[in-house]
């Protein structure tokens, strides 16, 4: 093994081009691959911009040349040399153009066999992959995926702080609050028994900010929830935060509309147009069947509850007696597709959104195939038939319910289902939108009281307020969800700044005064001393640069994700830990534990 001597890096493998040929320099970094084609050596370098090609023939000093005939996969190298134009060039990388005749070369690290090649194609099982994460970031769209992570959180920054915003840090030792996720708690050791909550978001913080005259507050801040698992979901994550003071809705989605037309140009050179579409809540269901809804195809949901008044058809008499609704889609032109066998597969869809059966009828040129239309009348046909355009190669899918929202729900997801399935959505297009006035409240059978859908200090809509305590379900919030293709990229609200009000809310949530004092008092004591209107919002980072990327997991976009389990492979972490640190924290394992 060598060292660096006096040799140091003056290029990056990825920046140099045609126009620096001629130039010596000397560049560092690892072995991609090399091939030893019989008195000419070619090794491909690659380093944090990109590969560059390493040329040793009868030109290169002797010693150089021995070494270059070791070089292997993963070796860490220094070499000095004259920047060529390429005779074969090459398309495949950047730097096609252009080659490196190396005069000095030092081997400053050898590397062993890796458990799988470190190149992009690879097929590889996810477990081996995180397990040496160290390997698997080495690949150039591993590699570039984190680089572009940090250019984003770049111009995340500049954009704040070219409009007034305040970089602060808030605590990530905080107190344990009630109305979120299961916290992460770590034990205190001064204060035996007592513990620390890792915060879900810096929600309380970023409002006392506001409280202590910061005016615009963000922060690329680490969050953390105790929860299961998903594709899109991970223990920890990070968000970009933000809050403002003496602004409204509008006022925030505006300054977050230039937030985001500023990367989507920056990073990809779209110009997004702007303001996005506002789609108020009950109708993003009532037409999607999602509060997130991805607007890149049709198939949108109708509501055809007046065509089967007065039916005869039980099943359907039955749900419109008990007040509720019948919801339906038409997948126009997709008969040939969706067999009875396919709209069998829908119907599981469906049902695993707790609709009860998926009603259809399949129009083809030979006949109608319907699991209900024997038992309509000619004119309840006709006016279906009419509500929905249906036309011959069309597919009609209905959904009945005492509950509209589970009834769109269901059918939203068999919208998506058939939307996948047969490539009605484009993936090159990125459609954002708003949803707005969510409901402030939303009832929890498990917890039998009404809970807030957002958090207990998002302000209810003005005329509203008369409804907090007789009406809960009809109040709406000052509250708003940025979507993209399908996805909430992020989230906020305008905040609660009256202590009357907040009071209001804490009992409506079924809150003591003791309980909402024992959690929220510092706030509400700061309430007192004057609080200016604000409110805020927060992004996903790791879903919004997994969409601009277009991969197809947030792991994807994370130095260090967690799997299912919520171990990260590579550290071994959770670990078991020396008693001794349990005794230093008070804490005792049961049985069952060890």
């Amino acid at each position: 093994m060598e060292t660096m001597g006096n040799l140091r890096r003056t290029n990056y493998c990825g920046e140099v081009s045609l126009a620096d040929a001629g130039r010596e320099m000397t560049v560092c970094g690892s072995i991609a691959r090399a091939r030893d084609k019989g008195g000419i050596i070619f090794a491909d370098l690659r380093d944090t911009t990109g590969i560059l090609q390493l040329v040793f023939d009868e030109d290169t000093p002797q010693d150089v040349f021995a070494k270059a005939e070791s070089l292997k996969s993963e070796y860490v190298v220094i070499a000095r040399g004259l920047l060529r134009e390429r005779a074969a060039k090459t398309d495949k990388i950047a730097t096609g153009d252009v080659e490196l005749y190396v005069q000095e070369l030092r081997v400053l690290s050898e590397a062993q066999t890796p458990p799988f090649e470190i190149r992009d194609g690879i097929n590889v099982n996810d477990d081996l992959r995180l397990r040496y994460r160290y390997l698997d970031l080495r690949r150039p769209s591993q590699h570039e995926t984190i680089v572009l992570r940090s250019k984003i959180c770049q111009i995340v920054r500049n954009y704040f702080c070219d409009n007034h915003f305040c970089e602060i840090e808030t605590p990530t030792l905080i107190k344990s609050t009630p109305e979120g996720a299961r916290d992460y708690l770590v034990p205190s050791r001064v204060q035996p028994g007592h513990f620390y909550a890792l915060p879900q978001s810096p929600q309380l913080y970023k409002q006392i900010l506001m409280l202590s005259g910061f005016d615009r507050y963000f922060q690329i801040a680490r969050c953390y929830r105790d929860e299961d698992l998903r594709a899109d979901r991970q223990p920890e994550f990070t968000q970009i935060d933000e809050e403002l003071s003496f602004v409204d809705e509008n006022d925030i989605m505006t300054i977050n509309e230039g937030l985001l037309k500023k990367l989507w140009k920056e990073m990809l050179g779209i110009d997004l147009v702007t303001p996005f579409q506002r789609l108020p809540w009950d109708q993003a269901m009532a037409r999607f069947g999602s509060d997130k809804p991805d607007t890149r195809f049709g198939l949108e949901i109708r509501d055809v509850t007046e065509v089967f008044r007065g039916t005869e058809f039980k099943p359907f008499a039955a749900v419109l007696a008990e007040g509720g609704s019948i919801r339906a889609i038409n997948a126009a032109g997709l008969a040939d597709k969706l067999t009875r066998k396919n709209i069998d597969k829908l119907g599981e869809v469906a049902k695993t959104y707790g609709a009860k059966g998926l009603a259809f009828s399949r129009l083809t040129a030979e006949g109608t195939a319907s699991s209900f239309e024997k038992f309509l009348t000619e004119a309840e046909k006709t006016a279906l038939y009419q509500a929905l355009d249906a036309r011959t190669g069309d597919v009609l899918l209905l959904v009945s319910d005492t509950d509209w929202v589970r009834a769109c729900t269901a059918l939203g997801q068999v919208r998506l289902e058939i939307g996948r399935k047969y490539d009605l959505i484009d993936p090159d297009k990125f459609n954002f939108l708003w949803v707005v006035d969510f409901p402030l409240f939303e009832y929890s059978e498990q917890e039998g009281r009404w809970m807030a859908m957002h958090h207990p200090f998002t302000m209810p809509k003005p005329e509203d307020l008369d409804k907090i305590e007789s009406d809960p379900g009809a109040c709406r919030a000052l509250a708003y969800d940025i979507v993209l293709n399908g996805v909430e990229l992020g989230g906020g609200s305008i905040r609660i700044n009256d202590p009357a009000l907040q009071d209001r809310m804490f009992h409506a949530l079924g809150f003591t005064e003791e309980k909402a004092r024992a959690s929220f008092g510092f706030l509400m004591d700061a309430y007192k001393f004057g609080a200016p209107p604000h409110g805020g919002m927060a992004y996903g980072l790791d879903r919004l640069v997994m969409l601009m990327l277009k991969r197809d997991s947030i792991r994807d976009v994370i130095a260090f994700p967690k799997v299912q389990n919520a171990g990260e492979p590579m550290s071994g972490a959770p670990d078991v830990v020396d008693p001794k640190q349990l005794k230093e924290l008070s804490i005792a394992l049961t049985d069952a534990d060890q």
